[in-house]
């Protein structure tokens, strides 16, 4: 019987892929237990910051509207040039001696002082603060967004059209893009770009399918041959045409990709739609873990196409 001999260098070129894939699937194992922990409650990794290596957890029974809560000034405050030196905001009254508390992870305040650095925090995000005052054991908390960028966790199905990922503002998923009317710069130092994560310069968006397709023969930000769980975190660095002035920001974001969106873990899954419910309803992204980097997953389609037949060889 004659042989299909040009069947050979498919099945040889098949082997060296799946090889490929077997290493690639054991050095991305790291970054996709992270992807999935990061932002499931159930299997919790505490992230230590440069302020502390264990988080207090949030108060069962806090206290509101307390005359001695701390304020600063306004419900919402923006980074500011500080050339060179950090852009400190402390609270403008004198809530007396006491201890200060911030949820979620981000916001880097001084236990004793209040003082909120706001050059090392996290920007756009809504953040409660607490206060203990001396002699009591009772919170009161108050509300602070630290304004700026931020993108919404959620899973982008590319065949169903959500080919892009656009920014929010100041905590609010409802506000107007502060940069209609030009006078914003994304990606200003090209660090995005440098890892083919494709950002409109002046508007923040992120272009999925060309970050993930890539417009060379290496493929995109994922490589030519993207595998389930991959991820790719990058910093973007903006200036906001608001009441920031121009100050250099930056965050950084996390991209993952899988082939199909049933292929995605359910718990997953589950902790991006409740962190969602908590941005549309104006509460805390998270009192559990760190809401950052915000995790945008890119899937070709919903459900993961049929294997292709085996090839059999005489």
């Amino acid at each position: 019987m004659k042989k299909n001999n040009h069947l050979y260098p498919i099945l040889g070129l098949t082997l060296l892929l799946t090889a490929l894939a077997c290493n690639k699937s054991a050095m991305d194992a790291k970054s996709l237990l992270y992807t999935q922990t990061l932002h499931d409650s159930s299997q919790l990794v505490v992230k230590a910051d440069s302020q502390s290596t264990k988080r207090v957890p949030f108060p069962q029974a806090p206290l509101s509207g307390c005359s001695y809560s701390p304020i600063y000034g306004d419900s919402i405050i923006f980074p500011q040039p500080a050339n060179g030196q950090d852009y400190v905001v402390s609270p403008v009254n004198s809530p007396g001696l006491g201890k200060y508390l911030s949820w979620p992870e981000g916001m880097v305040i001084d236990s004793i002082t209040g003082a909120i650095d706001v050059t090392k925090s996290q920007t756009g995000m809504r953040y409660a603060i607490g206060f203990v005052k001396s002699g009591t054991t009772d919170t009161c908390l108050s509300t602070l967004i630290i304004g700026g960028a931020d993108y919404v966790d959620s899973v982008y199905v590319l065949a169903e059209g959500d080919t892009t990922a656009s920014p929010y503002y100041d905590a609010n998923p409802y506000l107007s893009s502060v940069c209609s009317g030009n006078g914003c710069s994304f990606d200003v130092t090209g660090s995005a770009a440098s890892q083919k994560v494709i950002v409109n310069t002046s508007t923040g968006v992120i272009d999925l399918q060309k970050t993930l397709n890539g417009s060379g023969v290496l493929g995109g930000a994922f490589g030519l041959l993207p595998l389930n769980g991959k991820t790719v975190t990058t910093t973007i660095y903006y200036r906001l045409n608001d009441p920031s002035n121009n100050a250099l920001q930056h965050i950084d974001v996390q991209i993952a990709y899988y082939n199909s969106k049933s292929q995605i873990n359910t718990g997953l899954l589950n902790n991006l739609g409740a962190e969602l419910d908590n941005l549309l309803s104006f509460q805390l992204l998270s009192l559990t873990f760190n809401p950052r980097p915000p995790l945008i997953i890119i899937v070709r389609s919903l459900q993961a196409p049929p294997l292709l037949p085996a090839i059999n060889l005489p």
